[in-house]
């Protein structure tokens, strides 16, 4: 997945969940789109390094949106994509190049039952259902989702369960928007309920994959398999 029109830029604020105040390298104070609902409050913080998309689109109430950011860890600045669509645009590259396998009819967005899925295809006759799930959360090397609890993300996870019961193949994919983590965990501390969720759908069948991805300020795409702990934190 590839952005335009890429320029670098400091973030100074966040007076919504939609919008970011930058400024620009030339000094230019800008009202910036966030392409990310989540609070991602380890990430913007004054004085970050960002990376804006700029649109010539009219109409928009924002010249760009900001699709990236340079968190600083321990091990150094870690460059971050916090577009929520991009995890979907890269994991859709990543399927129909074979990611699991040689798959038939790969669709997009397909209802099934009461939920929508993200991925929806066949292989060998068999019916499979991929859920992606865009993490942007790294604690000590650690990639952690949610980053804010998650109704429709627990809905899906329980009826991926109930399918993989059936004999369907399924899939939750974590796209961890970041390369260089070691692990990935469900975030007990926010919502305990979701790694429950999680631990039932493995423990039915349902394959719980996470990848990381090289990230560029103006690409993404998956990389490389990051091992998965679904084991709750001792009480």
């Amino acid at each position: 997945m590839q952005y335009h029109h890429i320029r670098p830029a400091v973030f100074l604020a966040r007076p919504n969940r939609f919008v970011a105040q930058v400024q620009t390298d030339g000094g230019a104070v800008l009202r910036a789109h966030v392409k990310n609902t989540g609070r991602c409050a380890e990430l913007l913080t004054p004085g970050a390094r960002v990376y804006l998309e700029f649109s010539e689109k009219a109409g928009r109430s924002t010249p760009c949106d900001l699709v990236a950011v340079e968190k600083i860890t321990p091990r150094g600045a870690l460059l971050v994509n916090m577009d929520s669509a991009a995890p979907n645009a890269a994991a859709g590259e990543w399927l129909a190049a074979g990611g699991l396998g040689p798959l038939q009819q790969l669709r997009a967005e397909r209802t099934v039952g009461d939920s929508r899925f993200d991925f929806a295809a066949r292989q060998d006759g068999r019916p499979v259902l991929v859920e992606v799930k865009g993490c942007t959360l790294e604690q000590d090397g650690a990639a952690c989702f949610p980053d804010a609890p998650t109704l429709r993300g627990l809905k899906h996870v329980r009826a991926l369960t109930g399918y993989a019961r059936q004999g369907w193949r399924c899939c939750v994919l974590v796209v961890v928007q970041m390369a260089g983590v070691r692990v990935f965990r469900p975030n007990w501390a926010t919502q305990p309920a979701f790694g429950d969720a999680l631990r039932e759908a493995a423990d039915a069948g349902v394959e719980v994959l996470a990848m990381d991805c090289s990230v560029a300020p103006d690409r993404i795409a998956l990389r490389s398999p990051v091992p998965v702990d679904l084991e709750p934190p001792p009480l």
